[in-house]
């Protein structure tokens, strides 16, 4: 389960994605089976959500990991490289930033 605490020890990362209303499902799908196949049995891995914004032009990815080297070590695999090349043809953008918890509420 994602929680979200400035206390926490670990790297956050956000992607959104802009898609068509046409590819948003499609694009959920791919990211929602990569994660349930590859992402999150991968070292590091500890929690992740998919969004979708109500007009399907967006989807943003919410994910967390132990540490920073353990997310870039994932995107580096062969695996996950093929796995972007697919979500680039479902979508006209993305990008994933890592940030750090600056504060929490809640």
């Amino acid at each position: 389960m994602v929680k979200i605490a400035k206390s926490q020890a670990l790297q956050t990362v956000i992607t959104t994605f802009e898609v068509n209303p046409g590819s948003c499902q499609d694009l959920l799908e791919a990211l929602t089976e990569a994660y349930d196949s590859f992402i999150s049995k991968q070292p590091g891995f500890i929690a992740a959500g998919l969004h979708v914004n109500d007009a399907q032009t967006r989807i943003a990815n919410y994910s967390q990991w132990s540490r920073r080297e353990d997310f870039q070590a994932m995107l580096r695999s062969e695996e996950m490289r093929e796995r972007n090349r697919r979500f680039g043809s479902l979508s006209k953008s993305f990008e994933p930033v890592m940030y750090e918890v600056a504060a929490d509420f809640g």
